[in-house]
């Protein structure tokens, strides 16, 4: 099988040759949409099993509208496929085939979505979203606040061992200067003037 593609105002549009479709290859099946944005969302699609599949062909276009958008993706196993450049507040319909060597399957049942506002996408961030980064907020600062108070005992701990340290220091050299004020009290005083005084009259 061959086909041609060419882009006509920013959609394809492709012509496929002899043989269309191959008989045994079935449509994929539940075809859903999901992550719907203003401009975007994802097309998701399963496949019978035993199809020889080699790729996927999906084809996107506005409700009323003929122009098509075809997205071809070959030699993959992927199940998935984004769209991109979505008008807000449109309805599209969504068609997906399979592609085997010798052909492709009809296509899937068709599949229509809205596309909602901007303001709508902003305002729609789920609960679940919002919670879960409450969640590492607060995690985060339980860690810094856990931080903070484990570098503040650290500190103290710091501190007071000091403090222990030249308390000892200073209680081991008090017995020592008492002695010396002791042995300078004796130096001073002499057997004729027993207080010391050298100048002291006699009355």
């Amino acid at each position: 099988m061959s086909w041609g593609c060419k882009k006509v105002d920013f959609m394809q549009k492709c012509i496929f040759s002899f043989p269309l479709f191959a008989d045994s290859l079935s449509p994929p099946v539940n075809v859903t949409i999901t992550a719907v944005k203003a401009n975007s969302a994802v097309v998701t699609w399963d496949i019978p099993e035993g199809d020889p599949v080699i790729g996927f062909a999906i084809t996107q276009q506005k409700k009323d509208v003929r122009m098509l958008r075809f997205i071809q993706e070959v030699n993959t196993t992927t199940r998935s496929c984004a769209l991109w450049d979505l008008e807000e507040e449109t309805d599209y319909i969504v068609h997906v085939q399979s592609i085997s060597m010798s052909g492709t399957s009809p296509v899937s049942e068709p599949l229509r979505f809205r596309t909602p506002k901007e303001a709508e996408t902003q305002a729609s961030k789920s609960k679940d979203e919002v919670t879960m980064e409450e969640v590492g907020q607060t995690t985060q600062l339980r860690a810094g606040e856990l931080i903070i108070i484990v570098v503040v005992l650290i500190m103290w701990a710091g501190v007071i061992a000091l403090f222990c340290r030249q308390y000892d220091i200073i209680k081991d050299n008090e017995p020592n200067n008492n002695k010396d004020k002791a042995k300078n009290s004796s130096e001073c005083s002499t057997p004729e003037h027993p207080t010391g005084g050298l100048l002291r009259s006699k009355v």
